[in-house]
């Protein structure tokens, strides 16, 4: 009896017995099976999902559902990235506290997550916007204060005036805040909190040869570039200027009492050329000094800052400056050189200062051609012949950067480059003034805002500003509830039942009022999942190291130099801490391409048309409204292009499956996939007909086949149809399997499985629509049957169960063992045999490889269709090329 397929019906009816049967539920330990740990970025609850978390979370239950079916203990769970500013602002605009407007995201968000059948472990589920789990965070905390990885310090920091917080320079892009791309950073000076990651910078790096074909190149190319390690010189610079010390500097002194403005170089073989010096406009000197002795710059000196810190460096960016009115003095010559403040200098990289050498770096090149300033080569270069090329600096139209041969350097002419480079800097040591050192552009990781969203930082501050570590037994330091959100500054400082407090030395407190940023929430939350509903303990030891690394990452490129940085920081800290014994969180990572999909712009009205607003004529999108030729592009779905699409709504049209089926066929799960709603049709119709043909079929297969031993088939007593189908079989079965092993490359696994059903489609017409169905062909049918339902189980799980039901299975396909296939049946055992009369093809007909020349002459001289130019003629001779043709020759 053929069944009708009705995916809501079916869909539900699973999901309702995987909940029953609480079939996902996973343990730490289970005995035999190898632990294997698949993870996908946890979601920030935003309310609602789109199909970019849609492919996300298929990918991931592809993965899961594979390896559990081939006999590892699957650890799969799902948590909440809850805090941060979304939630506040929704307080801010709605009236509503942001823990309510959380919730209910979350409660929407997991109601769509299960109708899409995800094989998530729920009882291990978490939010960080809970006690329970920002505890931990305030724990790490204290600890990681005591082993020096925490700090507070003043200092110029990003900051949004949107927002009204600190952000971290890597939540800055283009200038623009992350979360607001109209609203320009500033930058302003606060006392901040830090997590020293510039302690791990070197393992950070090293740490990479671990991953290295594990993860994309290209994302540890972006975490290299971002930690910056270059190797050079620490040259001190002394300022000719009488310095009054008044205890609170934050300049460097020397015994003297001096000023020292360090710089870092990689180029110490070029410190005779130096010609002026620069200095940040967010040094420290700036504030203390320059601005006291010269304040008619603060304008200019203010400008600077608030520019962009990473376009400040870009080659094309016009360098900017101005003379600060002091001058510092080179230590290797004696010679006294204009002190700048420039904006091609950060404070984020090196010193926040630099030894300007226009002769022979371009920057200060362009600078000092601006500025009218001096230049004087050191440096000359030698011409591929090994001759020495002498340039006037009157005729140079760019900076010479290439090694060479030093001049103007008083004992060091004549050497080359590299040699100079250690003479030189052996002289710094020699007197005092510079060292050879390692830098790295990565700097210490910002984690203060001030905003109510966020795990309180568990400090308190004594009347002269003195820190206190909050009593670990107090933890966890909880958000308080009467709050005013008035979108004006820090929402925690309108309470003062949470800021004034008691120390332990009964004198009045005032507890710190910035919260955490919410990366260190992320950092961490894949080990809780290991105990996720303990008071005692973030998690076991002995089951961090059964579960870490993770076996399989998914999430976004995007995260490249934040999150995943973050989180390697944060898993050798806690090694360091004694929490785990890993080095790495995360063994394998797969970054899933982009959803794509088509956006109509009204240039009339200025903004994104919905697609229900548009109408389509000759491959062009129109406004209904006005008629306008609207701009179509294809483009990252998002809420502002009004391009997104809602799986809810897909699953209610074409069901889970085929939106899962879709969404793993369309592409590699690295590359870019587009949606199509031509292609998600085209998903229903492929999983329809595999239902039809089940349902249509199994009861001609053999129930009572058993999958050992082939379903005991005997493989001699096969027809050519039985033998065809069940090569093809498996064929699909390696082929799937592979695909998957290979970087799980579903939509090729997916692809096999099309073709297989194409071949079964055939098979049923030519053996089990007919009559008197052999013994062998049932069982034949059977595996096939059994099998393909299990291909696709991981791919479409809810009309798997359903077909493995139909066949009178009583287990869930996720309890099942994957499908093997026999290498000696995937092999062709058979060949088409051309038959030729006088050289022209006749026929062609099915043999086995390896047919005697007697045998193929036998079935050549047989067929019907060459027995026609054959009958009635002299047959002069039969020529048999093996495994090939026979050419039948004859005469009259």
């Amino acid at each position: 009896m053929i069944k009708e397929y009705n995916p809501n019906e079916i869909e539900k009816k699973w999901q309702d017995k995987w909940a029953q049967k609480d079939v996902f539920k996973s343990e730490n330990k289970a005995d035999g099976k190898e632990n294997y740990y698949v993870l996908e970025m946890f979601a920030y609850p935003s309310g609602k999902l789109h199909v970019g978390h849609l492919r996300n979370y298929a990918i991931g239950d592809a993965i899961a559902r594979y390896k559990k079916m081939k006999g590892f203990n699957v650890l799969h769970p799902f948590g909440w990235d809850s805090f941060g500013l979304p939630a506040e602002n929704a307080a801010i605009d709605h009236g509503a506290h942001p823990g309510k407007w959380t919730k209910a995201n979350i409660d929407n968000m997991r109601r769509q997550l299960k109708l899409m059948g995800l094989s998530y472990d729920w009882d291990r589920e978490l939010s960080t916007y809970t006690p329970e789990y920002y505890k931990w965070n305030q724990k790490f905390f204290i600890e990681m204060y005591k082993k020096g990885l925490v700090y507070k310090k003043k200092s110029f920091v990003n900051w949004c005036p949107e927002c009204n917080t600190v952000l971290a320079n890597e939540q800055v892009e283009d200038g623009k805040c992350w979360r607001h791309s109209k609203t320009d950073v500033i930058q302003k000076e606060l006392s901040q909190w830090y997590f020293k990651i510039t302690e791990y910078a070197e393992e950070l790096l090293q740490g990479h040869e671990e991953l290295r074909g594990h993860w994309p190149e290209q994302v540890l190319t972006m975490q290299k570039n971002w930690i910056g390690k270059s190797t050079g010189s620490e040259v001190d610079f002394i300022l000719d200027y009488k310095f009054e010390n008044n205890g609170h500097t934050h300049l460097k002194l020397n015994d003297k009492g001096e000023v020292v403005i360090s710089v870092f170089t990689t180029r110490p073989d070029t410190l005779y050329g130096v010609t002026y010096a620069t200095v940040a406009p967010e040094h420290p000197l700036v504030e203390e000094v320059i601005l006291k002795e010269n304040p008619g710059i603060r304008e200019k000196v203010e400008a600077m800052r608030n520019e962009d810190k990473i376009a400040r460096t870009a080659e094309d960016k016009e360098k900017e400056g101005v003379f600060s009115g002091l001058y510092v003095i080179n230590p290797v010559n004696g010679e006294k050189v204009q002190l700048w403040v420039a904006n091609y200098v950060l404070m984020d990289y090196g010193t926040g200062a630099v030894m300007a050498v226009p002769a022979h770096d371009e920057r200060d090149f362009q600078f000092a051609k601006k500025y009218n300033l001096d230049l004087k080569i050191v440096v000359n270069p030698v011409d591929k012949n090994g001759n020495l090329e002498e340039v006037s600096f009157e005729k140079l139209e760019n900076a010479l950067t290439v090694p060479g041969v030093l001049v103007n350097s008083e004992e060091f002419n004549g050497l080359n480059s590299n040699e100079a480079k250690e003479k030189i800097t052996e002289k710094l040591e020699k007197i005092g003034f510079g060292k050879k050192t390692v830098n790295y552009r990565l700097h210490d990781w910002l984690i203060s805002r001030q905003r109510y969203w966020g795990t309180p930082i568990p400090v308190i501050y004594d009347k002269d500003g003195n820190i206190y570590l909050e009593e670990e037994e107090n933890l966890p330091v909880k958000l308080p509830t009467d709050i005013e959100f008035n979108g004006k500054g820090n929402p925690l400082e309108t309470s003062e039942e949470f800021k004034n407090v008691i120390l332990p030395n009964g004198k009045k407190g005032r507890r710190e009022t910035d919260t955490m940023d919410t990366f260190v929430d992320s950092s961490w939350y894949y080990l809780r999942y290991l105990d996720s509903h303990s008071a005692d303990k973030p998690f076991e030891k002995a089951d961090a190291d059964a579960w870490t690394p993770v076996n399989q990452y998914i999430g976004g490129i995007e995260h490249a130099v934040m999150h995943l940085l973050y989180a390697r920081f944060f898993h050798k800290s806690l090694r360091d801490l004694g929490y785990v014994d890993t080095n790495e969180p995360f063994k394998k990572l797969l970054t899933q391409g982009m959803v794509l999909g088509p956006s109509f712009y009204s240039q009339n009205e200025r903004r994104y048309l919905f697609p229900r607003e548009a109408e389509f004529k000759d491959g062009k999108a129109f406004s209904i409204k006005t008629g306008e030729e609207l701009v179509t592009k294809v483009e990252k779905m998002s809420k502002s292009k009004n391009n997104g699409v809602d799986p809810e709504e897909i699953v209610k049209e074409y069901g889970a499956d085929s939106s899962r089926v879709f969404t793993l066929f369309a592409a590699p799960p690295e590359k870019e996939l587009e949606w199509n709603m031509n292609g998600l049709a085209g998903a229903y119709r492929f999983i329809n007909r595999l239902y039809l043909l089940v349902s249509g079929t199994a009861e001609f297969s053999d129930h009572n086949a058993k999958s050992e031993n082939h379903y005991g088939v005997e493989l001699k007593k096969r027809n050519q149809k039985d033998e065809e189908i069940q090569k093809k079989l498996h064929q699909t079965v390696k082929k799937v399997t592979e695909s998957i092993e290979d970087d799980f490359h579903f939509n090729t696994a997916i692809a096999a499985v099309m073709e297989l059903l194409n071949d079964m489609t055939t098979y049923k017409q030519e053996v089990i629509d007919k009559d008197n169905i052999s013994s062998e062909s049932k069982k034949i049918w059977r595996e096939v049957l059994e099998k393909t339902i299990l291909l696709i189980a991981p791919f479409a799980p809810h009309v798997a169960d359903e077909l493995w039901a139909y066949l009178g299975n009583e287990t869930f396909t996720f309890e099942e063992e994957w499908p093997k296939y026999d290498e000696e049946l995937t092999k062709d055992h058979t060949f088409n045999l051309v038959i030729q009369v006088n050289g022209k093809v006749r026929d062609m007909v099915s043999a086995q490889i390896g047919i005697s020349k007697d045998d193929a002459e036998k079935l050549a001289l047989e067929s019907e269709k060459a027995k026609k130019f054959i009958d009635g003629k002299e047959i002069v001779k039969v020529i048999v090329v093996p495994n090939k043709l026979v050419n039948v020759v004859v005469k009259g």
